[in-house]
């Protein structure tokens, strides 16, 4: 695309340099096209800056199509993603801003995002933040996911996040043996919790999550939906918050 781009802005600016030539290329002699093609590199190697003008203003006007079709994507799933009734709800309930996180515990940029987003919630005091589970870099993540979906169906939401907040930060080989020992650690009825694993309930809830990751165009973690600006990737703690305002004032 940025090629086509640069060509483009080659062929307009050679023309502007030359009145000379025809502005309808096909009508130009084998000679003519060399002659026109010789002074647009001239031009351009002359100018270099006009390049780089066009591909800023190419990058804009795909960054402006790319938020328009993401916010018609979180407005079409407005409902899965903020309402699902499954998914672990934080923050401040009645907060008036919600944050969506899709989330792979085995994921570096998650592991870096989740302090900065804690410091954010409570910070702010009205975030309301709704948890996906979206294991996506294998087995491991697979296990951990399913391990946080079973304490919350089996223990609840609060023990829900106690495995949340110690499997993004779980630095040892995760195993069925391993969760067990993390779930005895922090008094979770962990025969329950390991049966509840691959039940129905938990594969439903996963299989939700990554078929509403389809239909928003979500192939990596962690990405936030904040009101209607959807950010595919780790964004530091000041971007956050700017991203909060800015959505606050619209």
């Amino acid at each position: 695309m940025i090629r086509q781009m640069i060509s483009g802005a080659a062929l307009s600016l050679g023309l502007m340099a030359s009145s000379a030539f025809a502005t309808d290329l096909s009508a130009l002699s084998q000679a003519e096209r060399e002659a026109f093609r010789a002074e647009v590199r001239a031009y351009l190697l002359e100018n270099p800056e006009v390049l780089m003008e066009a591909i800023a203003v190419l990058e804009d006007r795909q960054a402006s199509q790319q938020t328009v079709a993401d916010v018609a994507l979180v407005i079409e799933n407005a409902e899965a993603l903020f309402n699902d009734g499954y998914s672990w709800v934080g923050g401040n309930p009645e907060g008036d801003i919600t944050i969506v996180e899709f989330t792979d515990y085995r994921c570096g940029y998650c592991r870096k995002a989740h302090d900065e987003v804690a410091e954010l919630i409570k910070s702010d005091g009205n975030i309301r933040f709704i948890v996906k589970e979206f294991p996506i870099l294998g087995e491991a993540s697979d296990l951990s996911s399913r391990f946080a979906i079973a304490t919350k169906l089996v223990e609840g939401a609060d023990a829900y996040k106690k495995a949340h907040d110690a499997l993004i930060k779980f630095r040892g080989n995760v195993s069925v043996e391993s969760l067990a020992k993390l779930g005895d650690k922090m008094g979770f009825d962990t025969d329950e919790v390991m049966a509840v694993m691959l039940s129905a309930q938990v594969d439903d809830e996963i299989n939700a999550n990554r078929a509403l990751a389809q239909r928003m165009q979500i192939a990596g973690t962690p990405t936030f939906v904040v009101k209607e600006t959807l950010l595919r990737g780790y964004v530091p703690l000041e971007g956050m918050r700017q991203v909060v305002a800015q959505s606050r004032a619209n």
